[in-house]
């Protein structure tokens, strides 16, 4: 194993902070928006980090759904057109989300299992801000958020694992009571609502409230580090039972990846999930730090952004075929 969490993908945590003296974001005027927006700019312009600004009203539909696909904004910031921004650090580890479900979503990111790496970096740049703005905050109840299960630390902690075994045994009973019983949640890979699309879940902390930061990102830490082992569990014994077919599904895989001319993104996430398979278990010499580039690099806005021109669903999948035999022909 070339990587010690194989499975895990990456990292985030994101602090739900709000204004004090502005009400919450579905009573708040297009005005009292734009002061928002306006003062968070104001404090991050003084920091030496850059951070790059993306009005939702001002930018292309395209770039904003190439935010969604790197986990940058959520689908929900995306069609809050009219109100929200983005604010992107230089480096991409920290993104804050404008006038979303609450003022302020202070995003931090981090590699592979690594929750207070995310914290860390989420942290440093609260207390910027904490230094000049005024958060709600409630002595008994922590920070005051716009849907109740955010009060508290306001902390969402959240780690995206790779289980394609799991799902394939019908296991994702198991893993969703094994979160459940520590207050946990697992959804697809964008979060609420949507589906696990190459096998890419998101398991993250429910509620906030009365438990301190350390203690979440202990919790989603160690149920994290049970889920690998479950899915790796799962993988040695489908290797030990039949190896010619598992090894057959993951050369097949590669095959059509290195060859095919046209790949719709139904097929290709069916594809990539038995590539980072054959990666994390050392059967390819595709490491998985590649494997992961392309989940983001094969998706729709990123092909687009990349072409620099509108193209029709049959030269995206020609175009996300062109991209995966340019990157994969050094592995063959």
């Amino acid at each position: 194993m070339h990587n010690e969490h194989p499975i895990i993908l990456s990292s985030r945590v994101r602090l739900a902070r709000n204004l004090q003296d502005i009400p919450f974001r579905t009573r708040m005027t297009p005005e009292q928006a734009d002061n928002c927006i306006e003062r968070v700019l104001a404090v991050l312009r003084d920091e030496t980090d850059i951070y790059h600004y993306y009005p939702m009203r001002g930018i292309k539909e395209n770039l904003r759904q190439k935010m969604v696909e790197s986990h940058q904004i959520s689908p929900d910031l995306f069609k809050n057109d009219d109100l929200g921004a983005a604010l992107v650090r230089n480096d991409e580890k920290v993104v804050l989300m404008v006038n979303e479900e609450d003022h302020l979503r202070i995003q931090g990111f981090g590699p592979g299992l690594d929750l207070p790496a995310a914290a860390q970096a989420a942290y440093e740049t609260e207390d910027a801000l904490q230094r000049k703005l005024n958060f709600a905050f409630d002595e008994q109840w922590g920070y005051l958020t716009a849907c109740p299960t955010n009060t508290g630390t306001g902390m969402r902690a959240s780690v995206m694992l790779h289980l394609p075994m799991l799902a394939l045994l019908k296991q994702m009973g198991k893993v969703t009571q094994l979160a459940a019983k520590v207050g946990l949640t697992i959804r697809g890979i964008y979060g609420e609502g949507s589906e696990a699309l190459g096998h890419v879940y998101q398991l993250s902390n429910q509620v906030t409230l009365g438990r301190t930061e350390n203690e979440i990102i202990e919790a989603v830490t160690a149920v994290a580090g049970q889920i690998e082992s479950m899915e790796k569990n799962c993988r040695e014994k489908a290797w030990e039972k039949d190896p010619l077919s598992f090894e057959d599904q993951l050369e097949r895989s590669m095959g059509l990846m290195c060859f095919a001319r046209k790949m719709a993104v139904k097929e290709f996430f069916v594809h990539w999930s038995n590539l980072r398979v054959a990666s994390a278990m050392g059967k390819t010499g595709v490491p998985l730090s590649v494997c992961d580039m392309l989940l983001k690099k094969a998706q729709r806005a990123h092909l687009l952004a990349e072409a620099g021109k509108e193209l029709s669903e049959k030269e995206i999948d020609a175009r996300r075929s062109d991209m995966l035999r340019s990157t994969l022909s050094i592995y063959h």
